[in-house]
């Protein structure tokens, strides 16, 4: 053997050694945590969206000029449109959210949906005219879907396997924070001073956000392998050499997915992205037929009709607190549990409780002399709804939409899931009012109730379980 083979085989063994000791490197999830609970202020100002009318309502119905900040008080179709402008807003934004986000990046094109919030808020504390309302409420609704859409996509890249369902759960929690934020302070704050605590929350997001790196998919299908590499060595807290597999795995899906570059009719081509559309679009839209945003928007009004005596603003907080609670329960159970169990926990969870509360609101219309012995059952009912709601149906669909699909479809698929949920969205929150007064409150829950029970046997038929599998395993399961 010649000197020179002597010399390489040491050398050979000891750079497999340390090739091995960067693939066992551990890192720490704490960075991808961080990034994922900044980017979910987004969804916090989100959630003062959603739940703005519930203490603004009565404050706009009022004759009192000090307390009502416009001319003239609304009608009720004026107030209908209050409530569903958003839905309308977040049901067009995502066919330009998509498109920004491949072109721009999702972390840029996320910190444009801070500027909707900033801007609608603006106009809502500077304007006395109906009109003006009703173009903030649609503005803000461009906002709620930037953020649903691009959100999803950054939390499914930005994660590791291990921690993707926790990650993607969050932004439920951080939503329901914004409508407690908003259900907690709008009754004891003038109009104006709910406008600025509102104000602020986008203004903190967009200033810490702007810290956050890119996700590593984006960089990869735009060639920036370097700053890809950044990325992940920032997110899992390692060196360049210890991020080497993932990046590997990353950049082999994302130009798996480049070289079938999406149209929208390129998703229906594929059988494992009409699995995907079939069980995301159907999970988003039992979501918003489950009656949550009636709840979320309607709250205080749907306590004052309850004559419970607990007073309507503080029943309205109890419910917030409780959203709250349940969903930071959902990050903590989510990869120990799996997606489908809490689903169907949920959906089940969901159906018993609007059979409850059109119970109650059946007892009512008949003039029942029961009824002051079961005043506690609205309370109830609306607590265990939202507490069901927050841990599954909440959430999860959301969770399961960012894992679904590859790259080269997911931001068109995101797109329309996005607008399925809120074109439901819109329709339920724009004839509930006349829904209810058509055929009463009780068929109105117990109609919810029904698709809530629909809701538990898709899940139960057609929802695949995701849980600890790799964004390239869920895409082989699909594809069987």
């Amino acid at each position: 053997m010649n000197p020179a083979e002597l010399n390489y085989q040491p050398v050979a063994t000891f750079e497999k050694f340390e090739k091995e000791n960067y693939r066992m490197e551990k890192g720490t999830p704490s960075r991808q945590f961080m990034a994922g609970v900044i980017v979910n202020l987004a969804s916090v100002a989100l959630g003062t969206c959603l739940g703005w009318t519930s203490p603004v309502n009565s404050q706009i119905e009022s004759n009192n000029t000090s307390i009502n900040p416009l001319d003239e008080i609304p009608t009720e179709g004026e107030k209908s449109w209050i409530g569903s402008l958003v839905a309308l807003g977040a049901l067009i934004a995502p066919f330009i959210a998509g498109p920004l986000a491949e072109n721009f990046g999702r972390k840029l094109t996320l910190l444009g949906s801070s500027a909707f919030f900033i801007l609608s808020y603006i106009i809502l504390l500077f304007t006395s005219s109906v009109g003006a309302v009703l173009a903030a409420r649609l503005i803000q609704g461009f906002g709620v879907g930037f953020v649903m859409t691009v959100q999803t996509m950054y939390i499914g890249e930005i994660a590791c396997n291990e921690y993707r369902g926790a990650l993607g759960s969050l932004m439920q929690l951080c939503i329901v924070t914004g409508i407690l934020y908003v259900y907690s302070v709008g009754p004891y704050v003038s109009y104006a001073a709910l406008q600025w605590a509102c104000l602020a929350l986008p203004i903190i997001f967009a200033a810490s956000f702007f810290f956050m790196p890119e996700t590593p998919a984006y960089y990869i299908s735009k060639g920036r392998k370097n700053d890809a590499i950044q990325s992940l060595q920032f997110l899992r807290g390692k060196s360049a050499d210890g991020v080497q597999d993932e990046l590997q795995e990353t950049t082999q899906s994302v130009e798996e997915s480049m070289k079938n570059k999406a149209s929208v009719m390129d998703l229906f081509k594929n059988k494992g992205n009409i699995k995907a559309l079939i069980i995301c679009s159907g999970l988003i839209s039992f979501q918003q037929l489950s009656g949550i945003n009636v709840i979320l928007f309607y709250s205080q009004t749907i306590f004052e009709k309850t004559g419970s005596s607990l007073s309507p603003a503080v029943s309205t907080i109890l419910v917030g607190v409780v959203q709250v609670l349940a969903s930071g329960a959902t990050p903590l159970i989510v990869d120990r549990l799996g997606r489908k169990p809490i689903l169907l926990v949920s959906a089940g969870g969901m159906c018993l409780a609007h059979g409850t509360m059109g119970l109650y609101f059946y007892m009512d219309h008949i003039k029942s002399e029961a009824l002051e012995s079961i005043m506690w059952l609205p309370i109830f009912s609306l607590i265990f709804f939202v507490t069901v709601y927050c841990v599954g149906f909440g959430p999860l669909p959301w969770a399961v939409l960012g894992e679904m699909f590859p790259a080269n479809v997911k931001s068109i698929a995101s797109s329309i899931v996005a607008s399925n949920c809120w074109v439901l969205g819109f329709l339920v929150l724009q004839f509930f009012s006349t829904l209810d007064a058509a055929v009463g409150s009780h068929w109105s829950f117990w109609m919810f109730g029904i698709f809530c029970g629909v809701a538990f046997l898709f899940t139960l038929t057609t929802v695949m379980e995701t849980k600890g599998m790799s964004l390239q395993q869920i895409q082989d399961k699909l594809n069987e």
